[in-house]
């Protein structure tokens, strides 16, 4: 019999994590993180990570484990994310996976295989070389040339994922989406429950602005300075996380603080956009729009356990 698994995702800011709490402690539940950037210590306010008051005891996985200095990717969540799923069951727990990475959640649900290649493979050294002389844009087109779909998924700042597509081409001949596509359709070794928290656009993107504001009181633009006296540059996978950059800009004298705030609660806006796309996209989501339940979460908490009470009971019976 599949294990249950339960996914809570949406949009940045939409007010994932306070219901994902709130969900683990009536279903004595354990979360995993679906994040890029909360898994960095060190970069709390930028990643709007939970505290540990806000953890009301429920424990979190894939937070705080690596340094701001490491590389993190979609692969390396799958492997840390399926052995916590197995210390979760084996106490008995129900495992929530809480956060806005589709392509994470999508990793782990399907155990999708990436095919990573060795990192030392000469195509990856001879394209990264070619980013670094002719920049993003110019590694985006040549991918938009071989590889329209991906080249549609990827945004062009995202050159690791642009620079394996390109080379997963040249290493085999089929472009990276098909063999995605073809991962996509696998059933998933999970019996799920896929939700998906959303609200209207207007007060979504007031969330947002919202959110960078009290981001900003918090002390964003001290907590890039610190990571930045650490060593900390552009050049790494976690400064590139939004937040991050447009405050390095800032101090490094590209943009005034005002030009970069402004900035970051665009392109928020534009990742929120993004991340409802690829949500449209995915098999049997079930969507929780604020709007339906009064904008009021208990329903929505309510709702959530109502359904998958009843259909793990049903699961339970057919067995």
């Amino acid at each position: 019999m599949k294990k249950p698994l339960i996914i809570l995702t949406g949009p940045t800011a939409v007010g994932k994590t306070s219901l994902s709490i709130r969900l683990a402690r009536a279903l004595d539940g354990e979360i995993i993180s679906a994040d890029s950037m909360q898994v960095y210590r060190h970069m709390d306010i930028g990643s709007a990570k939970v505290t540990f008051e806000e953890m009301e005891g429920v424990p979190h996985h894939l937070i705080d484990i690596l340094e701001p200095q490491e590389e993190f990717n979609v692969a390396a969540f799958q492997s840390l994310a399926q052995k916590a799923l197995d210390g979760i069951y084996s106490r008995g727990h129900i495992p929530i996976v809480a956060g806005g990475t589709g392509f994470y959640i999508q990793a782990l649900l399907y155990d999708i295989d990436f095919k990573e290649n060795e990192s030392g493979s000469h195509i990856r050294k001879e394209l990264e070389a070619l980013g670094r002389e002719k920049g993003s844009e110019y590694l985006h087109a040549l991918l938009l040339q071989i590889d329209p779909e991906s080249a549609r998924q990827i945004h062009a700042n995202n050159q690791k994922r642009v620079i394996r597509a390109i080379e997963y081409y040249r290493l085999t001949g089929e472009p990276i989406s098909v063999h995605n596509r073809q991962e996509r359709e696998k059933s998933s070794p999970y019996r799920f429950y896929y939700y998906v928290l959303t609200c209207d656009r207007a007060l979504l993107y007031e969330r947002i602005d919202r959110r960078v504001e009290e981001m900003l009181e918090a002390g964003l633009v001290e907590e890039v300075e610190r990571l930045k006296e650490s060593g900390c540059h552009r050049g790494m996978v976690s400064m590139q996380g939004l937040g991050y950059k447009e405050i390095l800009d800032y101090l490094d004298g590209q943009r005034t603080l005002l030009e970069a705030v402004r900035v970051l609660k665009r392109d928020t806006r534009h990742f929120a956009k993004r991340q409802l796309t690829w949500f449209r996209r995915e098999r049997d989501v079930r969507w929780l729009k604020l709007e339906d339940f009064d904008s009021d979460p208990d329903k929505v908490l309510k709702h959530i356990l109502e359904e998958f009470r009843q259909e793990e009971s049903k699961a339970y019976e057919k067995q």
